[in-house]
Formats: C-alpha cells, structure tokens, sequence
C-alpha cells in the first residue's frame, strides 16, 4: 500500500501528460554501498548481493542500470550518481521500470521542490549515522504544507504535485534540510544555525593529532588520562566536519568553527559531536558564550586559554538581565539577549562571541504564514 501511494505522490499517469514529465531519482546519497559495489556489472547483480549494517538498504545503487533503459541519452553516472538532464528527458517512464530500487519517479517538468530520499528506517539516530541526506520521517513538513501537499508515508516524505503550489514551507521547516529547492537558497531560509561552545581545543588537539587518534569519540574516551587537557571542550578531530554537506564546518587551530552563513541548519554535526558541544542558536546576531566547561575557574584557567573564567563581569553589566552564571560558565539567554555588546566588551577573556550574520531573512515567516 505504502508504494502504491508513494508513486501516486510523485508521478502523474505518463499517458495522459507524457510531455510535462520528466524523471527524478529519490536519493541524493551514498550510502547504499556504491563504493562497495562499484566493481560490479549491473544494479540487479548488486541488489542480489545484499547490503550490510552501515548501509542504506532504499538508496540508488549507482551501478547505471536505468541508463541502459534511456533512449534519449538523458542519463549519465558521474562519480557513481545519476544525473538526469531534464531537456532530454521525455518522460516515457522506462528508467522506472529498470531500477530495481523503485526510486525513480516522474515528477512535472515545471516543478521545483523535491524529496531526494525513499529511507523507510523509523530510527531517526540510525538514518543521521547512514546518511546525511536521510529523511527521518519527522513530519514537519506535511504539517506545514498550506495545500497538504506533502505525507509521510512509510517515514519517509513524498511530494503530491497534482497539489504542490511550489512554494518554500517544506524546505524552509525541514528539520534535516534535504528538500531541493531550486529557487531558493537554503542558507538564507533559515532560523537557527550551529554553534560551537569551545574556543580553546588546541592543546587537546595537539596531544591527540600527536598520539595518531583522528577520531572525536574515540579522543574524547581517552582524555581523562590525562587531566592537564579540558575534560569537556572540543578534541578538535573534525567529526562534525565530515558529516557537514554544506561545507559549513572547518577545524581552526584544534577547534571546530562554524560559518552561519553557509550553516542551513540541518543540525547533522549537533548529533555528530560526543561531546555535546554543538548547539542551536538564532540566526540574529545575539551573542554566545564559546566555552561549556563549569568546572572550578582555577582549574579551567590552567587547561585553557580562552575559556570562561565565571567572573560575573558580564552578568553584572548586561542590562536586561540575559546572563547568569551555572558554576564558573556564563549563559545566555538569546530571548533576553538585544545583542548590546557591553558583555563582549568587559569580557577580560574574550569567551563571548557574536554571531556575524545578514540581516535576518523573513523568507521563512512569509512561507508559513500562508
């Protein structure tokens, strides 16, 4: 039942409006063992090989077997992934009929939002860790399609385009960011971004890169051998780095950064780090406290630098009563936060940051007021 629905949302009868569509493959990733089957002859004989944990089990096998199908030269695999040139696609449907995965659908030509992904896993931590581009069936954008154009079906979400406006509410609210929207830049149709809440991961970089580890988990299980490293703050490994598709992410000095303005907000790296360290925060402007460790401030100013030392400066002077203290570490509140910037100034340690973005975009708010 679920697949019948599913090529009922994302295709019209090929018969009755040949002409108006074209071809869309429902994955945009990699994770179905394409490095792995890469030496094979055919997607069938890969299928029938089977998948192994870690894989996706609904994605494009990237072996080219539609291609074979396609009579219009409207399909070419490049670096194992099937691009279609919607010119040449006519939309007679065989490449549908050639995938064994079902993933390919028929979508209007004029159309410009689509759901690359036909995951059906209901572990929502289980598709993070498969793939970046995974839907998790979360539902926030059926809730807020104006023309209920948009279901969730077998946890995965589908477009109906007999009812599908174009407009950008589902992309905008995507909570993993993988709806394709090609009018608009999902680094702008945002609310929130990533944040990092460390500053100071060098030495502990620097004793890790010198000790061969490459991975933040495994630093991180490590560390508490030895107590002259901040037993909280970022190891500087680049997990987070690696997860990020809009290269948003890069490690400087030993510690992860994030650019908000290449940041959409898929939060894929807040589920990466063990560490916790990576949070929300409002794409406005308002400040932030670089630094999570609330250990005794003697203790914290003789493993880093640049951490908070709890000195109560900042809470003392904002004048809206947006910072407290928890132990030794500053918090605060972006809702009270008017982004003044007499905290930054008296902060003798240089912990609290500013967000350095456009002006807010109201992209977004325009969409859900629909």
């Amino acid at each position: 039942m679920g697949n019948a629905l599913k090529e009922d949302c994302n295709s019209n009868n090929p018969q009755e409006a040949k002409e108006d569509l074209v071809a869309f493959i429902r994955c945009s990733g990699d994770a179905a063992g394409k490095k792995r089957f890469a030496g094979l002859k055919s997607c069938d004989e890969a299928k029938e090989l089977g998948f192994i944990d870690g894989e996706c089990q609904y994605g494009c096998l990237g072996l080219g077997t539609c291609i074979e199908k396609c009579d219009r030269d409207a399909m070419k695999l490049v670096d194992g992934k099937v691009i279609i040139d919607k010119e040449k696609c006519d939309g007679c449907g065989d490449c549908l009929d050639a995938c064994v995965q079902k993933i390919i659908s028929l979508v209007p030509r004029g159309a410009t939002v689509f759901i690359p992904c036909s995951n059906e896993d209901e572990e929502e931590d289980k598709v993070r860790a498969i793939c970046g581009f995974g839907c998790i069936g979360c539902g926030e954008c059926e809730d807020t399609c104006p023309e209920n154009a948009v279901k969730v079906i077998d946890n995965c979400a589908v477009i109906d385009y007999s009812l599908c406006v174009g407009c950008v509410a589902c992309s905008v609210v995507c909570t993993k960011k993988i709806i394709i929207d090609e009018i608009h830049d999902l680094t702008e149709v945002k609310d929130h971004v990533a944040f990092v809440k460390c500053s100071g991961g060098s030495k502990a970089h620097a004793k890790f890169e010198e000790l061969g580890i490459k991975s933040c988990k495994e630093a991180s299980d490590k560390r508490y051998e030895f107590p002259e490293l901040c037993q909280v703050g970022c190891v500087g490994c680049g997990d987070c780095v690696e997860v990020c598709r809009f290269d948003a992410i890069k490690v400087v000095d030993g510690t992860a950064v994030i650019d908000p303005d290449k940041c959409v907000g898929c939060f894929d790296c807040v589920h990466e780090c063990p560490n916790n360290l990576i949070i929300e925060v409002p794409y406005v402007g308002a400040k932030q406290v670089a630094c999570s460790n609330t250990f005794d401030a003697t203790f914290k100013k003789s493993v880093c630098d640049f951490g908070c030392a709890g000195c109560g400066d900042c809470v003392n002077n904002c004048p809206n009563g947006a910072i407290t203290l928890e132990g030794s570490l500053a918090i605060i509140n972006p809702d009270l936060c008017e982004n003044c910037g007499i905290c930054s100034y008296v902060c003798t340690r240089g912990v609290i940051r500013e967000q350095s973005v456009p002006e807010y975009n109201y992209l977004q708010k325009a969409a859900l007021e629909l």
